[in-house]
């Protein structure tokens, strides 16, 4: 699979990929890529790294110094060039600021990625996260909309709520494969979403118990009388 994946990835730059979700890649002379944040496309000020492994330290925090948990969020820091000798060395990197999207993306243009419906996620949880099956459609719709916005997740969502009904309140784009970064004639590889995620199954498991909550606190007490 990484074989091929670099494979892949040479050929999607070589056909005019040259971003994924705020990054921007750019092919050297001498067959290499560098990597840099899309908002640093002219600076000449960066911090120069030539090792794949940077990625990762360069992945966890924003420019504030804040801990990224999601590293698709629009959130990348900024500040820093990273030099990478061939395509092994590009898959190795683009893993590490987005762990699995590269595979994703192959999966998807070879036809082989299932979406799963948010229902069916939900469906199997067990233990504290079995109450996520309680969730109404209404607050489930509007939870989507808020959590998986793009200002939160760059990610472009291929999954239905449930089978045969779409997200009818999240925004246009955040389903659309088609844009995303793009820059005159070049192309972005998506950002990929084919199923809802641990941060939002815990959002899901916390609406779900909230609402549970307000409607046990406005029940009126029994008194048990002997």
């Amino acid at each position: 699979m990484k074989r091929q994946l670099s494979k892949a990835l040479e050929s999607w730059v070589a056909n005019g990929f040259r971003s994924i979700g705020q990054i921007i890649i750019t092919p050297l002379q001498d067959g290499g890529y560098e990597l840099r944040h899309a908002e640093d496309a002219g600076r000449s000020d960066l911090a120069v790294h030539t090792e794949p492994e940077a990625a990762r330290a360069l992945s966890f925090f924003d420019d504030a110094n804040t801990y990224r948990p999601l590293k698709t969020a629009p959130t990348l820091r900024h500040g820093w060039s990273l030099v990478l000798k061939n395509a092994g060395e590009l898959r190795l990197a683009l893993d590490h600021f987005y762990p699995a999207m590269t595979a994703l993306w192959l999966s998807q243009s070879e036809g082989a990625l299932r979406a799963v419906p948010l229902r069916e996620t939900l469906n199997r949880q067990t233990g504290m996260y079995a109450a996520t099956k309680r969730l109404l459609d209404d607050e489930g719709q509007q939870l989507v909309a808020n959590a998986c916005a793009l200002s939160n997740c760059e990610k472009r969502i291929l999954w239905e709520f449930a089978a045969g009904t779409p997200l009818s309140l999240i925004e246009e784009r955040k389903r659309s494969l088609q844009d995303g970064l793009k820059t005159e004639g070049s192309k972005a590889i998506p950002l990929i979403c084919h199923e809802a995620c641990n941060i939002l199954v815990a959002a899901c498991r916390e609406t779900v118990k909230s609402r549970e909550r307000a409607q046990a606190a406005s029940q009126p007490e029994t008194s048990s009388h002997h």
